[in-house]
């Protein structure tokens, strides 16, 4: 099948199926005579099998590696589970992180009264300096986060 009918099939776009390939994350299909990209079954169960992973958050390396364990019939089920359980928490981080920023931004909308008057605790909190404490990624490197100061709502 074409790459139009292998991204009908497995779910991921032909745009999507080429990054793919250019970045080595799935084989380059084999060419037709006329050049046209070639799929197979296999071929779509492995866009499947990618686009299952990315609708479940995983990295690209995250999923290089998944693909590896896949396509080893002696795998340890411990090796895919590790993975799992490490995306697990890097997403219970990241959803920390949103419920705080949310409830910092219901405390701030609740404090503004909302009506003609100029003065609004959420501007005033955004204008004022940010923190920027280190956080380490999952790949250990650190990075700056950028908070917003809130002042205390009287």
């Amino acid at each position: 099948m074409q790459i139009g009918q292998a991204a009908a099939a497995s779910g991921v776009s032909a745009k999507m199926i080429r990054h793919y390939e250019a970045i080595g994350l799935v084989a380059p299909a084999e060419r037709s005579q006329a050049n046209y990209r070639a799929y197979g079954a296999s071929d779509v169960q492995r866009l499947a099998f990618v686009r299952r992973a990315r609708a479940l958050g995983f990295s690209i390396p995250q999923i290089r590696e998944l693909l590896r364990l896949w396509s080893d019939h002696h795998r340890s089920s411990a090796e895919v589970k590790r993975i799992t359980l490490a995306h697990v928490a890097e997403l219970d981080r990241r959803i920390a992180d949103l419920r705080a920023m949310a409830d910092t931004l219901h405390e701030l909308a609740d404090a503004c009264c909302g009506d003609k008057r100029a003065d609004c605790p959420i501007i005033t909190s955004l204008e004022g300096p940010a923190l920027t404490p280190t956080r380490r990624n999952r790949r250990g490197l650190e990075s700056r986060v950028v908070a917003v100061n809130a002042r205390p709502l009287v």
